[in-house]
């Protein structure tokens, strides 16, 4: 690690521990040859999939576009930006742990709505309104119907579970 007072190349690590998350490592170094101290952050460096388009063009992924449509979704409905951070968190972990290196936008946009479903069923059917290409009333009755079977938001929220936590 160079030392960002003097250049110099040297430099030793005084202290080390883990952010609070427990993503990072947080580093207090040490220049051997000015003896100025700095703090350094490492983190993992995780390639995520590259996004194969309907049109079958391969484009990388872009974390701000993920979001940007979870939060179209969710406009003006009442979630937590932490809880829409931790829905995109799962999506992007669902990404890698698939170990593949392309992965369809079609996944993705399934692995959004469960995300949505989870959270606000408005939302879900908004989203999927426009993901699916509803072309009349009809198609949003049958989503709306098929959402009448599946526990809302709050009472899944209230159930208790019968296995260990996962992320989804």
């Amino acid at each position: 690690m160079h030392c960002p007072f003097c250049g110099a190349d040297d430099t030793r690590v005084i202290d080390s521990r883990l952010t609070a998350d427990g993503a990072q490592v947080r580093r207090r170094r040490e220049c051997v040859t000015c003896s100025e101290r700095f703090t350094t952050f490492e983190t993992a460096e995780l390639v995520m999939p590259r996004v194969v388009k309907n049109d079958g063009k391969p484009e990388p992924f872009d974390d701000e576009k993920l979001r940007a449509g979870i939060l179209r979704a969710l406009e003006k409905r009442p979630v937590d930006i932490e809880v829409i951070e931790n829905a995109v968190n799962r999506i992007m972990k669902r990404m890698r742990t698939t170990g593949e290196r392309e992965l369809p936008s079609s996944q993705i946009g399934e692995w959004v709505m469960d995300e949505l479903r989870d959270l606000d069923q408005v939302a879900y059917v908004r989203f999927a309104s426009v993901y699916r290409s509803f072309e009349d009333v009809s198609a949003f009755a049958e989503e709306i119907e098929r959402l009448k079977h599946v526990p809302s938001p709050e009472e899944k929220r209230q159930q208790q579970s019968l296995l260990p936590e996962d992320d989804k």
